[in-house]
């Protein structure tokens, strides 16, 4: 992939207007997942095209499910549970740990085995958090030290349910777990030390599965038996709010900016941003809130704002772990000083998030503090004549962080590579350039 090198400044335009951001790269995922299990036809509109999801739909199509594309919204025809068939070629989750942990756990109770593979990025990133769950249910594994990838999953012939406590509260571990008990006789257990996204639980009852969910201790005790056939239905995704997140900060930063991005999932498990920056004093106001296909939605209204430092707690990392990188963008911007605890699952996201948060603030001219597990910024950015130069390590999320940053800087940012933003944000360039604050090609 060529890279391609973007530039920021600051604009005398403040961003006003309605907007829609791209679908909900979660639950993207797991509505081809489920749609492909599925006896029947089902219609997914709003699927995020982003490069991540389609790695999904291309695994898929290699297992003999069929899946296309039309105007304004994709057919999948499933197969039935159970009715998987054995890749016929390696599965290139490319630069998607979310497709890698889902699809491994999907293979697992499956006779057949399947060879997984991903990006230069995916390749260095933990995949042991759910190759021993997957071991379990009697599976074998071959991989790279340390469970990198590439890695075969050798399906179990017999899957065993299990009773699995998760070590860390984490949604693609546990469904991970979710996905391989499907195909698997039996009630598997699942405990989670703290509450994390539950779109897998809500679209399986979505589709009349009967899985129980109760709260046991500060997390939560999830069972399921394995082998309840289901129907087609049509999935409607709604907007990402991790995409959302970009542009709620933005308008928030931007002098007399006022936006509404309709039709963003607000899941209370998910919502930790908005928690967030209202703290900060953000005026940021959910309306015309609703259910679609048992998932929260609502319309976000935001006007620019004085922000203020806060301490986010360690307990809030798991409803926000993808928003920390903004979030640390708007400390910037903020009068006093913010602290963010619990961030140590940074350090193995698409990039150390943490290190390149506060490699690129520094360069920035801002004063920022960095521990194991947090992240302390103090407000006020030191405007410079030139373009700072800022290092992305081919995350999209850094990329599209400092771009905004840069809608704040006499001499703006220069992203050494937005090309990677399409792996979950397709639309992101496009909407900043109909507010009149496009960013310039280098």
């Amino acid at each position: 992939m060529t890279s391609k090198p973007l530039l920021s400044r600051k604009k005398d335009v403040a961003l006003k207007g309605e907007i829609l951001v791209a679908g909900d790269k979660s639950i993207s995922h797991r509505s081809l997942i489920f749609a492909a299990l599925a006896h029947g036809k089902s219609k997914i509109t709003g699927l995020l095209e982003g490069e991540d999801v389609l790695k999904t739909a291309a695994a898929l199509r290699l297992m003999g499910v069929a899946i296309e594309k039309n105007s304004d919204h994709w057919m999948v025809n499933g197969s039935g549970v159970g009715g998987l068939a054995e890749p016929t070629d390696v599965l290139d989750m490319g630069n998607s740990g979310t497709a890698a942990r889902l699809m491994a756990g999907l293979v697992t109770p499956y006779n057949f085995t399947s060879f997984f593979t991903g990006d230069a990025s995916l390749r260095k990133r933990p995949m042991n958090r759910v190759l021993e769950p997957i071991k379990q249910f009697g599976a074998q594994i071959i991989s790279r030290q340390g469970g990198l990838m590439p890695f075969a999953v050798i399906g179990a012939k017999d899957p065993l349910p299990i009773e699995y406590k998760m070590k860390m509260a984490s949604a693609q571990v546990k469904s991970c777990i979710l996905l391989a008990s499907l195909v698997t006789r039996g009630t598997t257990t699942i405990i989670e030390p703290e509450k994390c996204r539950d779109h897998t639980e809500i679209m399986m009852r979505y589709l009349g599965l009967k899985i129980a969910c109760d709260n046991f201790e500060n997390g939560t005790k999830i069972s399921y038996s394995g082998l309840q056939e289901f129907d087609a239905k049509n999935f409607e995704v709604p907007g990402d709010i991790s995409s959302a997140a970009f542009l709620i900060v933005a308008a928030l930063l931007v002098k007399n900016s006022k936006i509404k991005i309709k039709n963003v999932g607000v899941n209370p498990l998910r919502d930790g941003v908005v928690v967030t920056l209202r703290e900060m004093g953000g005026k940021i106001e959910l309306i015309n809130e609703r259910e679609i296909g048992g998932e929260k939605v609502a319309d976000i209204l935001v006007e620019s704002s004085d922000l203020k430092g806060v301490e986010v707690p360690a307990h809030r990392a798991s409803s926000m772990i993808d928003e920390y990188p903004i979030l640390a963008v708007a400390a910037a911007n903020a009068q006093g000083t913010t602290k963010m605890n619990g961030l140590a699952e940074l350090k193995v996201k698409e990039s150390n998030r943490l290190l390149m948060i506060a490699q690129n603030l520094e360069a920035c001219g801002v004063s920022a503090k960095m521990g194991d597990d947090f992240l302390e910024v103090a407000g006020g950015v030191k405007q410079q004549k030139n373009a700072v130069k800022i290092s992305t390590a081919m995350d999209h999320r850094i990329a599209m962080s400092f771009l905004v940053m840069g809608l704040m800087m006499e001499g703006g940012t220069e992203i050494d590579d937005a090309s990677m933003i399409a792996t979950s944000f397709p639309n992101f360039e496009k909407i900043f350039e109909d507010f009149g604050s496009g960013f310039e090609g280098v």
